[in-house]
């Protein structure tokens, strides 16, 4: 709300100080200098109001910023009768403080709220019958039916035989887990299988989303707001302009040279050119797929020397893929995934799908299965061309078809084994894992040649997968089983090292995300909480977007430095000359706009910026996968 007020109260300024000007210059055409000077003055005392309030807040938080010189010069222009140069200076310093606010909110879209994938209500067990209730009629011990597709609401154990349940937005694992009567369930996690029974431990306030949720609101509130650019450099600039513009009258008695001086130091090349820079860097980098949530993140994301990497959905794609096949019959490997995906047709369940897409991605024509029965979280039995087909969890397929569990060399870090058993006998096994994103050694690269220094992967997965994965990315730190919280603290650890990004994109994350000075959230398909914590989203699922985003925001501050470098050193040049009586005050004001256009020309060369890291659209290389297993077939 607060800042909703400002950006409109930074319009109806601007319009004011148009309106003042504009009507002033038309009441001195047609001969009213009285007029004139009253239209002027009305339009820049609303701004200069304004502009005290605002100078009295950044002075009682202890900041000083160059806000003072245009509230000195348009005082002292008002004061000595130098109204048409304070109209002018108003005219600037209102259209610089709206193209600020306008650059904060320039690429910032409606987030979706925190909470949105968790139910407002649940559906409980009471005397027999099912009846939808509100969370926070929810207490420890009622039992709730937890439906397919449904977010668990709240904490508790499982009531029922077994549960499948996909908790990837929660620990970052992608695989969904098959958990067994009394096992405890983390709310926020997805029902993958058939309904169950969830026994209620702890009220909704107290689970672990909610939780997650208080974590973010305190690591965004721990986060030090970043000071304009312009800030930087104005105690400087501001000692320096009072010195001139003090020696100038005490040298000479004359006060109008003060004014002149004051009004060609209105910093607003500063003021204007920053802001200018940055919303065109914010336009261009939106161009290329990367979303940055206003200036001051644009400016951070800049000065990134760590990068903080989770692995599920941001490193890897966040789907299961067939990693190898092992045969351990007379079938090919051809045919095991044959009769293995004709089956799975018959399931819904993330992995069985994955196996029927690599089927179809080979150009394999399944036919339909009969007689099918799928048991939730174990596997699907079936015929298939007159065979009786069992597929699934290996326990599953050995009880089913009398077949032996697979031999441990199957079993690669990471990855999930789906067992294969036709007419009685055990055909073999499908390997599957998560795998890594195409060009991710390419990408890390390029991101350590724009800069970043230290590379780390951060993940809730079990270190044996972490370090499968990573294998030959010459990471820096990879870091395992972690929490939320301790995500968190991994993250203000590496702040000694530098200004730190995060990329991530689950539930999980965006404490974190919310801890760094800049958050990466994968918008596509990443999770509402990531994306609402995030500073920076990713429009596109292709984590190799950071790289124009990167460049983008580099070259786009640069060009901001380079405008403001300019704007001052011509602004000190036409103090020197207003010092000796060579500008009048409206001399040195309409000096000022030369010097204003010119800088702000200057700036939108960030609007041309082609990254010449990644301007192309991501490579279509194969990814890479963890290693095959060693009895995999050739």
């Amino acid at each position: 709300m607060t800042a909703l007020f400002h950006d409109r109260l930074n319009v109806v300024l601007l319009g004011l100080a148009l309106l003042g000007l504009v009507s002033g210059l038309a009441f001195w055409l047609v001969g009213q200098p009285d007029f004139a000077t009253i239209a002027w003055t009305a339009g820049v005392v609303p701004v200069l109001a304004a502009l005290c309030v605002e100078i009295v807040r950044s002075l009682w938080k202890g900041e000083v910023g160059l806000d003072i010189v245009a509230a000195l010069s348009m005082s002292a222009a008002l004061l000595f009768g130098e109204t048409l140069a304070a109209a002018v200076v108003a005219l600037m310093y209102s259209g610089g403080t709206f193209l600020e606010s306008f650059a904060q909110g320039r690429a910032r879209r409606e987030m979706s709220d925190l909470l949105s994938r968790v139910p407002r209500t649940a559906t409980r067990h009471r005397n027999g019958a099912l009846d939808e209730v509100p969370l926070d009629d929810i207490a420890p011990g009622d039992l709730l039916l937890i439906r397919q597709g449904d977010v668990a609401p709240v904490d508790g154990t499982v009531e029922s035989a077994g549960a499948m349940l996909d908790q990837s937005a929660l620990t970052g694992e992608s695989m969904p887990a098959r958990l067994e009567h009394g096992h405890d369930v983390m709310s926020g996690s997805t029902n993958a299988g058939e309904a169950f029974d969830l026994r209620v431990t702890r009220r909704a306030a107290d689970s672990t989303y909610a939780g997650i949720v208080r974590l973010v609101e305190e690591a965004q509130k721990s986060k030090a707001p970043m000071a304009r650019l312009a800030d930087r450099y104005s105690l400087l600039f501001l000692i320096v302009t009072v010195t001139l513009a003090t020696a100038a009258w005490w040298f000479t008695g004359d006060p109008i040279r003060a004014v002149a001086v004051l009004v060609v130091a209105t910093p607003c090349p500063l003021i204007l050119a920053v802001p200018v820079a940055l919303v065109a860097g914010l336009s261009r980098a939106a161009h290329f797929g990367v979303l940055i949530k206003g200036g001051r993140p644009l400016e951070a994301l800049a000065r990134i020397k760590t990068l903080i990497l989770d692995k599920t959905g941001t490193l890897t794609d966040g789907r299961p893929q067939i990693v190898s096949i092992d045969r351990q019959g007379e079938m090919s490997e051809d045919e095991v995934l044959y009769f293995a995906a004709a089956l799975d047709q018959a399931s819904k369940h993330p992995i069985a799908q994955a196996i029927v897409a690599a089927a179809q991605a080979r150009g394999v024509a399944l036919p339909v299965p009969q007689d099918v029965v799928e048991t939730a979280g174990g596997g699907v039995v079936g015929t298939v061309d007159g065979r009786r087909v069992v597929v699934g969890g290996a326990g599953f397929v050995a009880s089913q078809a009398g077949v032996p569990d697979p031999d441990a060399s199957v079993v690669e870090a990471g990855s999930v084994v789906v067992s294969l058993a036709v007419d009685g006998r055990l055909m073999g096994h499908l390997v599957m894992a998560d795998a890594l994103r195409a060009g991710t050694a390419d990408l890390l690269a390029g991101l350590r040649k724009l800069g970043i220094s230290r590379i780390l992967m951060a993940t809730g997965d079990r270190r044996a997968v972490a370090e499968a994965v990573t294998e030959g990315l010459g990471l820096d730190a990879v870091r395992s089983d972690l929490t939320p919280d301790q995500k968190v603290m991994l993250v203000l650890a590496e702040h000694k090292n530098g200004p730190v990004m995060m990329v991530g994109d689950g539930v999980n994350d965006a404490p974190a995300l919310a801890a760094a000075d800049i958050g990466v959230a994968m918008g596509a398909r990443g999770a509402a909480a990531s994306a609402e914590a995030a500073d920076v989203v990713l429009l596109v699922d292709h984590l190799d977007r950071l790289l124009p985003g990167i460049e983008i925001a580099q070259r786009s501050r640069r060009i901001a430095l380079e405008s403001v470098a300019a704007g001052i050193g011509l602004s000190v040049l036409g103090m020197i000359a207003a010092a000796f009586g060579y500008l009048t005050p409206v001399q040195g004001a309409l000096l000022q706009e030369v010097i204003d256009v010119a800088v702000i020309l200057n700036a939108l060369r960030a609007l041309r910026i082609v990254p010449g890291q990644t301007a192309s659209r991501p490579s279509d290389a194969t990814a890479r996968h963890l290693p095959q297993s060693k009895s995999s077939a050739a």
